[in-house]
């Protein structure tokens, strides 16, 4: 396997997975997945983000095979759970992203990332897990919370908020991965590359 995988794709758009890679030192090119993400009726959150991850990875294995042909495409997906186990993705409008930070003070919710690795070449899922953490929030002022809605920030990130932002104020205490709560688990996401790309360790 020493020589089967060239490269890294990662297949978001998320400018804090790229981050998260690029600090880690990871080099990588980027091909955004488009696929259509809508939890089935009964599905479990857990269930939800790994196959979100596992089809986000093979829409770009399929569609773009010669871009990622000898690479291992990484894929993922970031939702917030909250304490009555309702799914909080990106909120849709300011009453949504209010209505969210609302559930979320005062309580724990978790984190919930999924994240899939395929071989570019044949299309085959060859690593797929769930990372989860604990977060607790303070309870939380109403005029911060409308500050925040205004700031712009809650919009493009699951359960309203980034941890990497002004939200890192919100949080009283965090119990597992935080990178997995800015979008990507990078000590496992580590882990899995090395055994998949021994010479990384080069």
């Amino acid at each position: 396997m020493l020589n089967m995988f060239e490269k890294i794709v990662l297949a978001s758009a998320s400018p804090r997975r790229r981050e998260l890679l690029k600090a880690a030192g990871f080099e990588h090119e980027v091909i955004v997945a488009n696929i259509e993400e809508k939890r089935r009726h009964g599905e479990r959150p857990e269930d939800y983000v790994q196959r979100n991850a596992k089809e986000k990875a093979l829409a770009v294995c399929n569609t773009q095979p010669v871009a990622v042909a000898k690479a291992i495409v990484l894929a993922a997906d970031t939702i917030v759970v909250a304490y009555d186990n309702e799914v909080l993705e990106k909120p849709s409008d300011t009453a949504e992203a209010r209505r969210m930070l609302g559930k979320l003070s005062g309580r724990t919710h978790r984190v919930m990332t999924g994240f899939a690795l395929c071989n570019g070449t044949t299309g085959e899922v060859l690593h797929c897990t769930l990372v989860q953490t604990q977060v607790l929030f303070r309870d939380l002022f109403t005029d911060e919370i409308e500050r925040y809605i205004a700031s712009g920030e809650p919009f493009d990130k699951a359960g309203s908020y980034g941890i990497q932002g002004h939200a890192l104020t919100f949080v009283e205490s965090i119990e597992g991965s935080y990178t997995n709560v800015v979008g990507l688990p990078m000590s496992h996401v580590v882990l899995s590359l090395r055994r998949l790309m021994p010479s990384i360790e080069d």
